[in-house]
């Protein structure tokens, strides 16, 4: 019988290595971040990082406090330290 404890919650949400790459990059910056500089973290190309971040953005694990400008929500940064 599988565990139903609280935990599993971080598990349930699935990352291809591009979007968790993305999600690591914003959670580690200090301020919100352009899509090419999450490509230089990165080395995703900036053109791919667009269609990562609204997939990331629906799961609730980002965010754009201003145009154009991302950052990871704290359901985003919970993800990431979960992961390690």
């Amino acid at each position: 019988m599988a565990c139903k404890c609280s935990s599993k919650k971080s598990t349930e949400i699935k990352l291809t290595e591009e979007q968790e790459k993305i999600l690591r990059a914003l959670a580690e910056a200090s301020e919100p971040i352009a899509c090419k500089d999450i490509s230089a973290a990165t080395d995703i190309p900036s053109k791919a990082i667009s269609c990562r971040i609204k997939s990331l953005k629906n799961k609730g694990l980002v965010e754009s406090p201003q145009r154009c400008r991302y950052q990871a929500t704290e359901a985003g940064k919970q993800f990431i330290s979960a992961s390690c």
